[in-house]
This record gives structure tokens, C-alpha cells and sequence, in this order.
């Protein structure tokens, strides 16, 4: 019987798992016009030598599908909205939600604008993934048997919608401005604006050459331990199985480029070539907007100027895989998609990717750069959202240079606008690549970015965007600027991994003062207090300062929002939500609460008492990690393993619950859904010294030793090298063309 059980795993676990393995030694005929060489690394890494940058990109094609082809067949099914044909009702919202978005119309439309010679790179691309496809059915992968369906072929639209995707992701936040339109028309208005400045980021940290903003710094050779620039990247992003990014290198004649890929899309994304590094984060600028329209939904019709025009109608079907189909019918405005209904009208969605001329293939000749000015010609086109590149050279130069397709909004008095001001923001075209926020060779030898606003007080076109607290800024910039030996990678992963909060710390010692001036005595709260009057600061795992603070932080947040707008005010956050508290605080403006020392005490009663509940009486015993931890489900085992009442069999296929240090304004930036999703350190002319990891594995195979080979260097704060001109192949696999 046991044996039988045996062979019954053995045999299920060849069929799922094994038979979905990449072929990585050996030789193979496909597509490629001339032979090419892919040396895989310890972590699985491809590294691809090929005699022409097409059969460069058709292989990265093939090798990205071998590893991550359900990823990215999901994320173009999540962009297109196409998932409840293969996973049923569960995902049919997030579907209606793509489609009102328009984003497969929208991507076909850029396809259609693409000039030729930004085509070929994704036509290379979609060619090696359709290799794969073509030449592996029934080896497609646990997920693909389970769901019982094959991958359709791969188009250079799925390309684009990927970067599509990416762009809803960085810059969609529009749902934020719908809290806002409530808490306004609800509230006081002026303490609501308090809540949501038009211009994020307060203020910029004193003594920065440059304060841009995921974390992203150069420093200048004269800092460094051999004399040349350091560049450093952890962009932060939600956690998935397996994780967003894809490392990868590429050599071709006038090609040599390793970093991270985006699975889905052709190059790489961000790293460094044989002459330059660069890193990104997120810039934040708000590149969509919301209109109140005067909209029918029985006609169609809605008011323009002084007309009444009708809207264009679309219709979806959206497939649902136990179901039949649902037509959904999206009106389209002259500003754009409706979103949502309200009383009296509509809110239509106006934002950048509904403009296919700004869409540009922009990251090969990024990759392929070897000076500033190419690189600046390369990202002067890059029509996604707002991004910051951080930039050095093996000639010693570092810069910095805000990115993206940002609007230049001007207020026409006639339309009715969403959030109460006095007139309405309308668009004339966007603000020139050359008048964007940029820095080269400061003095000081640093750049650093860390999503802050980096537009300055007269900056001449109106600003507007979630931009970050300048606390990850102001604590990266003090640890470079504190180290007293020269700089390493080694020191960038260091700082990378910090987990000070200035921002918890402050609020910790606000509740201290509040607790002295009034001489309060309250047993069940003088073990906390004792506990914050000695805290650094450190949001660690395994200390109990940083719950309490949080918990504060939370009443603190939701008692200000009240205030402003009882009825909805607990909707209320964003990551500006922390400086906004801290300005109130230390501000203390009339008008908001008769006496902020008692409203700090109750908000602490109030978090102990929570935190009672669950951890139990003495604050001393609990662990910040106990809340803050990592989970990252595989989504199709999980639902498997609960469809036939095994729910520990999916945890076989998880990471976590994991207890993880840090928060929202520390250095490394961790909350239960996000976290850095990489982490490079580039020695710049010194490419072999250079680290870089991701978050759990380069394979999405659960079979694959690389599924989560990543995962302990990843969480203990440990890296790997990034190799470059020397290559430790385990495995050799050539692509020879077909005869």
C-alpha cells in the first residue's frame, strides 16, 4: 500500500511538475538565424550569447516562457481582462474593471502607432515565446493542467499590455481621489485639502544636492572603496509567486545588458551594460484625472461645453469559464472611460495610456546606451507612467532625471469638477523632457531617490501627485553620508536592508511628552510608555515598540479623518498619510482638537487595548512581526488544496507567513503586501564586485530548484553576485536554427 502511494506521488509529481522543467543543457533546433549559447548560472540565471540582437530577444522570449509562462499568461488575462475564462467567477470584478479600463483596445492602438523599428524588437520576442509554446504542448505546467487549458499564442499586443499593466499598477491610484470627492462633499473642506495637499512631500530634507525620489541612489567614485560610482535599486512592489521581476543578461553584437525583465517584454529593465548603470522608482505624478460628467446612462448622453453629445459605446464579452458569458456595455466620454456612477452623473477616467503617440519601446536603446546623451535620447521617450532614473558611468558621472508623459493641466471654469475647487483641470499636451526635475555630478557626490517630490517651489507647470515622505530619503542619505570607511556594494545592501523609522520614532516620543506633561498614571499604560521612552527607533520583528506605534499611528490617522469628515473619514490613508500626522503634530493647528495630549493619550488606550486582544495583557510580550509578516500564496495551488480539503497541501507551495522588520517608512519598505521586489548594488567599471537578487527564484516551476532558491538570502538580507564578464555556467544549452 505505502509503495503504491510511492509511486502514485513519484508518478503525479513527474507528470505536474518535472515534464514542465526547462530543457538548460544539450542542444536544441528552433527559430534563431545563427547559433546561440544560453549559460545558465547556480540561481538558474540565463545568460544569453547570440550573434544578432534578434536571436538575443528570440531567446529571451523562449527561455522567459520555459520559466514564468502561466505568469505571464495571467498578467496579460489580468490586464485584458480575460481571467474568469480559465479561473471561473472568483475574478470576474477585477475583469469588469479591465475592460471598463479599455486596456487590450488601448494596447492594440499603440501597436498600430508603433513606428517599425520599435516593432522588431517585440515581433523577436513574441516569436521565441511562440517557439516555446509550439514545441511544448502538454509540458506546459501544473497550473496550465490543473485549469485544463493551453496558452494561446503570444502577440506583440500581449507585450504592450504587460507594459500596460505595469502602468495601471505605478500610476492607477484614481480610487483615492474618489475618497477624496466624498470626504469633501461630507466634511470641511479645508480640513479635508489639509488631509490631501495638492502638492505631496511637505518639504525636501535639508543638505541634498538633489532630493528625487522604490529607493534608488548613485554615489560618486570619490565616496567609494575603488574610486568608481556605486548605483544601488530596490524598487517596491507587491509580492507574487513567483516575484515580478526576471534576471537575465544579453550579449550581441552592440548588446551586453544584465539586470531585471519584466516577463512579458523583451530587454531589461533596469541594471547596467558594459558602460553605464541605471536603476527607477516610482516618480508619482498623477498622470490621470477624474471628470464629473453630466451622463445619462439610458441615452448615453452627456453634456459637453454647452452641447449635449452622446458617448461611445463599447461592448465587452467577458468569458466565464462554469458560466455563460456576460456582455458588459462601457460608456467612453470625450475625457474617457466611465468608472463608476454617481448622483447626477458619471466619472469619466482620463490618464496617459489612452494616448497611443506617447508609447515608445524605449528599453533596448536603454540597454544599448554608452554615454549620457544616448541614455537621455532613450528615456526622453518613455511614455509610461513617471519614473525617476538614477544614472552613472564608467567615466565617473552620476545623474538623476525625472521621466514619463506628465500632463500640463489647465482650469477651465465651465466643468464641474470632482474634488469642489473652483474650476476643473483639462490637459495641453505634456510638460517637455528637458524642463523635468534632473541633477548631474552634484558636489556632494550623492544622489538620492525615494519617491519624494522632486519638483521645486517655482517649478512653472502645476504639480500635483502621491509623492512619498522624505523619511526613506532623509535615512538613506545619513547612512552614505555616515559610513566612514569608503562605500562597497556590500554597504549599499547594508542600507538597503535598514529598518529605522524617523516617523515611528517621532510619534513614540509625542506620546511620551503627552504622557509627562499631563502626569498620567494609568497602570495599563505605563508599561508602554516605558517601553517607547527607550526605543530606537528599529522596527524589528522581534520587538514590541514598533506595534505600539503602529497601533497609535492607526487611531491617530482615523481620529484626524474624523475630524475632518465623520462619515467617511475612516477611509482615509496613503503612504503621505504619515507626514500628514506629523505635520498636525507638530503644527498643532486651532480648530482640529481642544487638546492634542489627551486626543495622543486616548489613541494610545485605545491601541493597547487592541493590541491586548490579540497578543495578550503586557505590551512587553509583544512581537512586531506577529503583525507584520510576509504571506506570498501560490494562487492556483491554493485554491486546489482547498477544493479537496487539503488546505496544508498548499502551503508546500507558499512562502510564509513569514515575521518580517521594517515598515512603510523605513528604508526597506514591508507591509503585509509589498516589500523591495529586488535589490542591485552595481560597482560601476567594477561589473563582476556588483550584487543582485530578487525576491524567491528566477522559475515559476515548483519542481525547478530555482523556485525558491532566493527566498532565505532574499529575507535574511544577504545577496548574490551579479555576474557579468565571468560567467560560473552549470548548465549549457544551444539554440541551433531548423533545417
Amino acid at each position: 500500500m505505502i509503495a503504491t502511494l510511492v509511486l502514485v506521488a513519484a508518478g503525479g509529481f513527474y507528470w505536474y511538475f518535472y515534464r514542465a522543467l526547462p530543457e538548460t543543457s544539450g542542444s536544441i533546433s528552433v527559430g534563431v538565424r545563427q547559433p546561440v549559447v544560453v549559460e545558465r548560472d547556480s540561481l538558474g540565471v540565463p545568460h544569453i550569447r547570440a550573434k544578432s540582437i534578434e536571436d538575443a530577444l528570440f531567446t529571451q522570449g523562449y527561455v522567459m516562457a520555459a520559466d514564468r509562462m502561466w505568469q505571464m499568461d495571467a498578467f496579460r488575462r489580468l490586464a485584458s481582462g480575460e481571467l474568469s475564462e480559465v479561473l471561473g467567477v472568483s475574478t470576474l470584478e477585477a475583469d469588469r474593471d479591465a475592460r471598463r479600463l479599455r486596456l487590450r483596445r488601448i494596447a492594440e492602438q499603440i501597436y498600430a502607432a508603433l513606428p517599425p523599428h520599435e516593432r522588431w524588437p517585440l515581433a523577436a520576442y513574441a516569436r521565441g515565446v511562440n517557439a516555446w509554446i509550439s514545441t511544448h504542448r502538454g509540458q506546459y505546467g501544473f497550473e496550465f493542467s490543473v485549469l485544463g487549458y493551453d496558452p494561446r499564442p503570444w502577440s506583440v499586443v500581449d507585450t504592450i499590455l504587460s507594459g500596460l499593466q505595469m502602468s495601471r499598477t505605478l500610476n492607477g491610484d484614481w480610487k483615492s481621489k474618489i475618497t477624496k470627492a466624498r470626504m469633501l462633499s461630507e466634511g470641511e473642506p479645508d480640513k479635508v485639502r489639509y488631509l490631501f495637499p495638492v502638492r505631496t512631500g511637505f518639504e525636501l530634507a535639508p543638505g541634498d544636492d538633489m532630493k528625487p525620489g522604490s529607493n534608488a541612489w548613485a554615489v560618486s567614485g570619490a565616496h567609494t572603496a575603488n574610486g568608481k560610482p556605486l548605483v544601488s535599486n530596490d524598487m517596491h512592489l507587491e509580492f507574487s509567486l513567483p516575484g515580478i521581476w526576471y534576471m537575465v543578461h544579453l550579449e550581441a553584437p552592440g548588446l551586453n545588458v544584465t539586470g531585471v525583465a519584466l516577463p512579458g517584454a523583451p530587454g531589461v529593465i533596469a541594471g547596467h551594460n558594459e558602460r553605464l548603470a541605471w536603476g527607477m522608482t516610482n516618480l508619482g505624478f498623477d498622470a490621470h484625472d477624474l471628470y464629473l460628467e453630466r451622463f445619462d446612462p439610458r441615452t448615453g448622453q452627456y453634456v459637453a461645453g454647452n452641447q449635449l453629445v452622446r458617448a461611445r459605446e463599447e461592448r465587452e464579452l467577458i468569458v466565464i469559464k462554469g458560466r455563460v458569458p456576460e456582455e458588459q456595455i462601457n460608456w467612453v466620454t470625450r475625457h474617457g472611460p466611465i468608472v463608476e456612477q454617481v448622483n447626477g452623473g458619471a466619472l469619466a477616467l482620463k490618464w496617459t495610456p489612452q494616448d497611443p503617440s506617447i508609447f515608445h519601446n524605449v528599453f533596448l536603446d536603454v540597454d544599448r546606451a554608452q554615454n549620457k546623451d544616448e541614455f537621455l535620447a532613450a528615456i526622453a521617450r518613455f511614455g509610461g507612467p513617471g519614473q525617476n532614473f538614477v544614472y552613472a558611468d564608467a567615466d565617473g558621472n552620476i545623474g538623476y532625471h525625472a521621466s514619463g508623459k506628465l500632463p500640463i493641466r489647465k482650469t477651465y471654469p465651465g466643468d464641474v469638477p470632482v474634488d469642489g475647487a473652483s474650476g476643473q483641470f483639462e490637459w495641453e499636451g505634456y510638460i517637455p523632457f528637458e524642463e523635468l526635475p534632473q541633477a548631474w555630478n552634484p558636489p556632494s557626490g550623492y544622489i538620492v531617490t525615494a519617491n519624494q517630490n522632486p519638483f521645486p517651489k517655482d517649478f512653472p507647470y502645476t504639480v500635483s501627485g502621491n509623492f512619498a515622505t522624505h523619511y526613506r530619503s532623509r535615512q538613506i542619505l545619513d547612512m552614505l553620508q555616515a559610513t566612514k570607511s569608503k562605500l562597497t556594494p556590500e554597504d549599499g545592501l547594508r542600507i538597503q536592508k535598514d529598518v529605522y523609522s524617523g516617523f515611528s520614532k517621532f510619534l513614540g516620543l509625542q506620546v511620551v511628552a503627552a504622557w509627562d506633561k499631563r502626569g498620567a498614571t494609568n497602570p495599563q499604560l505605563s508599561g508602554a510608555i516605558e517601553l517607547l521612552r527607550k526605543w530606537d527607533g528599529q522596527m524589528d520583528k522581534d520587538h514590541p515598540e514598533p506595534l505600539i506605534t503602529t497601533l497609535v499611528f492607526q487611531k491617530v490617522r482615523k481620529a484626524i479623518a474624523e475630524r475632518a469628515a465623520p462619515a467617511s473619514g475612516a477611509t482615509w490613508e496613503g503612504q503621505m498619510a504619515s507626514a500628514v500626522v506629523e505635520r498636525l503634530l507638530r503644527e498643532r493647528p486651532e480648530g482640529w482638537f481642544g487638546d492634542y495630549n489627551e486626543m495622543l493619550l486616548r489613541c494610545l488606550a485605545e491601541a493597547v487595548e487592541e493590541g491586548q486582544r490579540s497578543l495578550g495583557s503586557d505590551p512587553k510580550g509583544w512581537r512586531w512581526g506577529r503583525y507584520q509578516f510576509a504571506e506570498i500564496p501560490h494562487p492556483i495551488a491554493q485554491a486546489v488544496s482547498a477544493a479537496i480539503h487539503m488546505p496544508w497541501l498548499g502551503k508546500y507551495f507558499n512562502i510564509g507567513p513569514e515575521p518580517m522588520s521594517g515598515a512603510a517608512t523605513t528604508v526597506k519598505q514591508t507591509s503585509r503586501r509589498l516589500g523591495p521586489s529586488e535589490r542591485m548594488n552595481v560597482s560601476v567599471g567594477r561589473w563582476d564586485d556588483s550584487l543582485m537578487n530578487i525576491v524567491t527564484g528566477e522559475s515559476g516551476h515548483f519542481g525547478s530548484p530555482h523556485y525558491r532558491d532566493q527566498w532565505d538570502a532574499y529575507y535574511s538580507g544577504t545577496s548574490f553576485p551579479m555576474q557579468f564578464g565571468k560567467v560560473d555556467a552549470k548548465s549549457t544549452l544551444t539554440l541551433e536554427p531548423q533545417k
